[in-house]
């Protein structure tokens, strides 16, 4: 075991404990290293959050390959349902080439059915460039999928990315007897602009994302943008049919990590940048969720819940980091006007310890993701011995 990755992990599981667990996996070639730390075993299921839409890219990429989905044609003919989307295109989604918004708040919506109908009007709106980014593409692709290859989104996974790969441990309904695996992500504590937030009685097995939960739930039709859960094992056999192009060509995995949205402003900042329903490399390091050792052929996204997955296809290199960044801890500070974080007794990276309004003192995990070059991806270069790669 890597001793330099063990102390990378425990950074985040003792040190600062903005993690109760944390399981990862690096590999080079043929060479794969695994390491964990916290409240975390080699059965441990995770929710894997925002990662579900690299399956959603991959199932999108596949349909094409096949001649089955026109990524030219608009929304519209292929779910009649989004009406007010007929004059955008599926690539259009998949780039994050337009911002789309709902009528009202998903996570807002009593049931599933006020929830899709919510979804079903989704239209859009002028594009604010600072952040290209959203959950709602994803969502609206999943029924393009479904009409373009005739299944649910489950089942195009399933076919496309699961069989090939060899994976057995992923699901978008845990099965009964692997839910005692599960992570825990109940009592997350936010501050949103002078708000208090406590989100509690989360049962495992079901989407801690707050627009999964409502339209997923426990039903296991598996949403666009997030709703699977896996193992690091499974992930691991992801990683590796990716890169030995079990899943798409070698065409669509250059295709997926070309820059879509990324530029520099007049002031010098930079906006995001995105591939297809991924991140790819970002010039400014602070800001990309692709490690400094991978190059511009590598895609990946993080989750939410503490979660990362890259993929380098050029230099045949993976990484995937699956934690719990969520369980009983402060995960959202968004400061009052006029003040930082330090001003709530946190570290100003956003590590810390915060005293909830009933008194109990609970670890922060606020800015995780900026944490994970220093303390991570540093030490899986080290571990695997990979040189920086200029961007």
């Amino acid at each position: 075991m890597s001793i330099s990755l063990q102390e990378g992990i425990r950074f985040f599981t003792r040190e600062t404990r903005i993690l109760s667990g944390l399981s990862v996996a690096c590999g080079a070639d043929t060479r794969v290293e695994r390491a964990a730390d916290g409240d975390v075993s080699e059965r441990s299921v995770f929710d894997l959050a925002s990662v579900t839409k690299l399956f959603t890219g991959l199932c999108a990429m596949k349909l094409k390959e096949e001649g089955l989905l026109d990524f030219s044609r608009p929304v519209f003919d292929y779910d009649p349902r989004f009406s007010r989307l007929k004059d955008r295109t599926v690539e259009e989604l998949m780039t994050f080439a337009v911002t789309v918004r709902t009528p009202v708040r998903l996570d807002g919506c009593g049931n599933r059915e006020s929830a899709l109908a919510a979804l079903f009007g989704a239209e859009t709106m002028a594009r604010r460039d600072e952040r290209a980014y959203s959950d709602i593409p994803a969502m609206i692709l999943k029924y393009v999928i479904e009409a373009a290859g005739g299944m649910p989104l489950m089942d195009c996974v399933r076919k496309t990315v699961l069989e090939p790969a060899g994976m057995t441990e992923t699901w978008a309904k845990v099965p009964k007897e692997r839910i005692g695996d599960c992570q825990s992500y109940d009592r997350e504590h936010r501050i949103e602009a002078g708000r208090y937030i406590l989100r509690e009685g989360l049962k495992p097995g079901i989407p801690h994302d707050p627009k999964a939960a409502a339209v997923q739930g426990d039903s296991g039709d598996l949403c666009g943008h997030a709703g699977l859960f896996s193992t690091r094992e499974d992930m691991i056999r992801f990683c590796r049919a990716v890169l030995e192009r079990k899943i798409v060509s070698d065409a669509s995995l250059r295709e997926m990590a070309v820059n879509r949205t990324g530029q520099r402003r007049q002031d010098g900042s930079y906006t995001q940048y995105l591939g297809l329903q991924c991140y790819v490399r970002h010039p400014v390091q602070y800001y990309s969720e692709i490690p400094v050792y991978m190059g511009k052929a590598a895609f990946g996204i993080g989750g939410f819940t503490g979660n990362h997955v890259s993929v380098d296809p050029e230099r045949n290199l993976f990484t995937v980091f699956l934690g719990n960044r969520v369980l009983n801890r402060l995960t959202v500070l968004i400061p009052e006007a006029g003040k930082d974080l330090t001003d709530y007794g946190l570290n100003a990276d956003g590590s810390g310890m915060f005293r909830w309004t009933d008194g109990e003192v609970i670890p922060s995990s606020v800015k995780y993701v900026h944490q994970k070059d220093t303390h991570l991806h540093r030490a899986v270069a080290d571990t695997l011995g990979l040189a920086e790669i200029p961007f």
